[in-house]
C-alpha cells in the first residue's frame, strides 16, 4: 500500500547525487557533509534529508554506522552504486524516467480502462491526450530521459547479452537493431563484434539526436512499413510495447528483411513465468503492470505466447536463451 513511498525517496536521492557525493570522498560521510556538498541548495534542510536516508538505509540502498561521536555516518552499498549518476554501468536514467510524472501518472487511469477497455484510449492516452511514443515527440525532456533510460539499460543487457550470447553473432554480417534508440545497445554489440556491419533503426526524431559509432550507420523510419534488410534483426525491449495485431505486423516486416534460409530474429525480452520463483519473476509481473498503463495491447508473453506468434508470422522454429538479466533471447528462424 506504501512501497511508492520507496520509489520517491529513491528518485530524491538519485536527483540530489547523494550516492556520487559519498563516492566522491570514498568513505562514509555525515548528513551535515552531504548536504554541504549538494548542488543548488540555497538553503538545505538536513532533518528533511534524515528522514528520507531512514528509508534509504531500511532498504539497503545506503549504509549506516555510529562514529566515536554518536554521528551517524552514511556509506555506499552494493545497491547504491547502480545510481551513481557517471558511472558506465548506473541506472539512474531508468529510474528517473520510471518516477517522472509523465511516465507513471497514467497508472491512476487502469481501473478506467478495465471498466471500459482501451477503445477510447489507453491509460496513458487518457491522462496525456497523447500516446506515449508521440509524447516522447512532443516534450523534449520527457524524450531525454526516455532515450537516456533507454542507453543504460541497453548497457546492462547488452553486456549480458554479449557474455551469454557468444556464438550467436559469429556468421552475422550485418545486423539491425529495430527501434533501436540511439544506438547504445548495437554499439556495444558491433565492439564485441566488429565485423558486424550495425544498422540503427528507430523514428526520425530518435535517430536524429543519435551519436556516432563506429561500424554503425542509423537510419530513421517506421518499423510497422518496412524494416532495412540484414542478415539479422535484433530487437531489445520491442515487442513487449505493442499489442498482438501490431506485433504480427512487425514480424513479418523483419521476416521480409532477413534470407530465408540463413536470417533470424534475435529478441530479447521477457519470457513470463507467472507461477516461477527465479530472481526476476516479480519484476516481469510489474513491468507487465507499466505496460498495462502505457500501451494498447502492449504486454509481456509467455513462451505459449511467444510460440503463438512466431506460428502467425511464418517463423518455423524458436529457441530460449536464459541470460544473467531480467530478459532472455529469443531467436526465431524462418526455417
Amino acid at each position: 500500500m506504501t512501497s511508492f513511498t520507496d520509489s520517491v525517496a529513491l528518485k530524491s536521492v538519485v536527483e540530489l547525487r547523494i550516492a556520487d557525493i559519498i563516492d566522491r570522498y570514498g568513505k562514509p560521510l555525515s548528513l551535515s557533509k552531504i548536504v554541504e556538498n549538494i548542488e543548488d541548495a540555497p538553503s538545505p534542510d538536513t532533518s528533511l534529508l534524515e528522514r528520507v536516508m531512514r528509508v534509504m538505509v531500511r532498504r539497503k540502498i545506503f549504509s549506516a554506522e555510529k562514529s566515536e561521536n554518536g554521528e551517524t555516518l552514511y556509506g555506499l552499498t552494493r545497491a547504491s552504486k547502480w545510481i551513481l549518476r557517471d558511472t558506465k554501468m548506473t541506472l539512474s536514467p531508468m529510474l528517473l524516467l520510471e518516477n517522472h510524472p509523465i511516465h507513471i501518472s497514467p497508472a491512476h487511469y487502469i481501473s478506467d480502462i478495465i471498466r471500459e477497455g482501451t477503445k477510447n484510449g489507453t491509460a496513458f492516452f487518457r491522462c496525456h491526450g497523447h500516446e506515449q511514443f508521440d509524447m516522447t515527440g512532443l516534450d523534449p525532456e520527457y524524450n531525454r530521459l526516455f532515450n537516456e533510460g533507454m542507453v543504460c539499460t541497453a548497457r546492462v543487457v547488452s553486456k549480458a547479452v554479449i557474455n551469454g550470447y557468444k556464438d550467436g553473432f559469429n556468421k552475422i554480417k550485418s545486423l539491425v537493431d529495430v527501434g533501436g534508440g540511439l544506438g547504445g545497445s548495437l554499439s556495444e554489440i558491433v565492439r564485441a563484434y566488429p565485423h558486424i556491419k550495425g544498422i540503427n533503426f528507430d523514428l526520425p526524431h530518435v535517430v536524429a539526436t543519435a551519436p556516432n559509432y563506429d561500424g554503425i550507420t542509423h537510419v530513421g523510419g517506421d518499423m510497422f512499413q518496412s524494416i532495412p534488410s540484414a542478415d539479422a534483426i535484433y530487437m531489445k525491449w520491442i515487442l513487449h510495447d505493442w499489442s498482438d495485431e501490431h506485433c504480427i505486423k512487425i514480424l513479418k516486416n523483419c521476416r521480409k528483411a532477413i534470407p530465408e534460409k540463413t536470417g533470424k530474429v534475435i529478441i530479447v525480452d521477457h519470457v513470463l513465468r507467472p507461477e516461477g520463483n527465479e530472481l526476476f519473476t516479480d519484476v516481469g509481473i510489474a513491468f507487465d503492470m507499466m505496460l498495462l498503463a502505457h500501451n494498447a495491447g502492449g504486454k509481456e508473453r509467455t513462451e505459449e505466447n511467444w510460440k503463438w506468434l512466431f506460428k502467425e508470422t511464418g517463423f518455423a522454429r524458436y529457441n530460449i536463451i536464459k541470460i544473467n538479466a531480467l530478459p532472455s533471447i529469443i531467436e526465431a528462424f524462418p526455417v
